[in-house]
């Protein structure tokens, strides 16, 4: 059945309290609205849909959409408030950014000393730059004297790029700290021991076992004590009382040469190998064992000087021991020489024979040679041993060099090692004595 008149009612009633309760639903939000744009200071908008509006919707007939309401002609509050916002943010960032770093630590500024060396460092690659040619230096002209090398520092690089490196052939020699190791390239066996040789690459003894010295042309002097290995306490005092740059000469006939020399290489000492010759009142007066003489054949002073030469190895030439007689006989010196010059050593002449033939065969020969100029200690007193020295001094000073030998006494040696401590202090430089060789390789 249909509901009467009193369903209706009710149904009426329902709506109409519906549409009251909505009014004063409606009511309350405006109130809340304008208590709203009061408390935050916004004023009432001049075109669009209000919050009282909002009432009238409900009493809408269903089905009839409502216009979209176009943008208020009057920029809102929250959004000038946001803009100044974002603008004070980016305001500051800014000044940050461009203004001094007083929190932070100041950049430091790397500062490059260039290092002055004897010769050019190649500086290695980085990795993700691939490999780098290695550098090529220009083969020089000549050998002697300091010489300027232009070294490439890649591939096809001009000159501007390219760097200087100044060699000066005083400065050869070996490390002193493996100076007593023999470079395997310049021995060759032999039945009595060790012979010196050039080596493949054309290395000589004489350069490659030479001390290193200053390469300064003022005065120098070189002086050589021999007669080491002869006496064990004699050769031990000169290895540690005289100055490395003092030169030392090992008599063949002594013990435990090897030994010896390897404390005076690492000492600093140049050293070279003695060479019993001939003196003109042989046999009376006698080198000692294996001497060379006038009336042996060539091939027995050559395997009495391979005896010699055999007995340690590490020095950079021989001098003689006496032998007035044999270094004037032309027949006698020349194998000698001559066999020198193949095995790449120096020819030291003490000086004491003024028909020596050996400068006039070692320039022949190709043999660095060098000759004494003043036996320092014929007379055993330290005045006259001092006598000497000056006098070296004063031929250094006029010449530029000038060459003392003498003999492993004691008084000798305590005398030297004194002398060299004043002489250095005016101005005086000891040097090896490969140093002041003529070398006719070197022009």
């Amino acid at each position: 059945m249909l509901p009467g008149p009193k369903g209706s009612g009710s149904l009426i009633r329902g709506q109409g309290e519906a549409l009251k309760t909505g009014r004063q639903g409606c009511a309350r939000i405006d109130e809340f609205a304008q208590v709203f744009r009061s408390g935050f200071g916004f004023g009432p908008m001049r075109r669009g849909l209000g919050l009282a509006d909002i009432g009238k919707d409900i009493e809408r007939p269903l089905g009839q959409a409502v216009r979209s309401p176009r943008a208020g002609g009057k920029v809102s509050g929250g959004a000038i408030m946001a803009t100044v916002v974002v603008l004070a943010v980016v305001g500051v960032s800014g000044a940050i950014a461009l203004r001094e770093r007083p929190f932070r630590k100041p950049q430091e500024v790397a500062i490059s000393t260039p290092k002055v060396t004897a010769a050019a460092e190649t500086a290695a690659a980085p990795p993700a730059l691939g490999p780098v040619a290695a550098p090529k230096p220009e083969a020089p002209a000549k050998t002697g004297g300091p010489q300027i090398i232009h070294v490439q520092t890649e591939e096809g690089d001009g000159p501007p790029r390219a760097a200087i490196v100044i060699r000066d052939p005083s400065t050869i020699g070996q490390n002193l700290k493996i100076a007593h190791i023999p470079d395997k390239a310049l021995i060759e066996a032999s039945e009595t021991g060790p012979l010196p040789v050039r080596a493949a690459d054309g290395r000589r003894p004489f350069d490659v076992y030479a001390r290193p010295w200053s390469g300064g042309r003022g005065a120098r002097v070189a002086i050589v004590i021999g007669g080491l290995s002869v006496s064990q306490t004699g050769t031990q005092a000169a290895i540690a009382k005289l100055p490395a740059e003092v030169t030392l000469a090992f008599a063949p006939q002594g013990n435990s040469i090897g030994r010896w020399m390897q404390a005076a290489r690492q000492s600093g000492h140049e050293i070279v190998m003695q060479v019993p010759l001939e003196p003109f009142d042989y046999p009376k007066v006698n080198p000692g064992r294996n001497t060379l003489t006038v009336a042996a054949s060539a091939d027995e002073n050559l395997k009495n000087l391979h005896w010699a030469l055999s007995r340690t190895t590490n020095y950079t030439g021989v001098m003689n021991y006496m032998g007035a007689r044999f270094s004037a006989d032309a027949a006698a010196m020349e194998p000698f020489m001559a066999e020198l010059g193949k095995r790449g050593l120096a020819y030291i002449d003490d000086g004491s024979s003024a028909r020596s033939l050996a400068p006039d065969l070692a320039l022949k020969d190709g043999v660095p040679f060098v000759s004494g100029d003043t036996a320092i200690d014929a007379v055993q007193d330290r005045g006259e041993i001092l006598k000497k020295l000056d006098s070296l001094e004063a031929t250094a000073r006029a010449k530029g060099t000038a060459v003392g030998i003498g003999s492993a006494f004691d008084l000798t040696v305590d005398t030297v090692a004194s002398w060299v401590a004043e002489a250095k202090k005016r101005g005086i430089e000891i040097v090896p004595i490969s140093a002041v060789a003529i070398d006719p390789q070197k022009g």
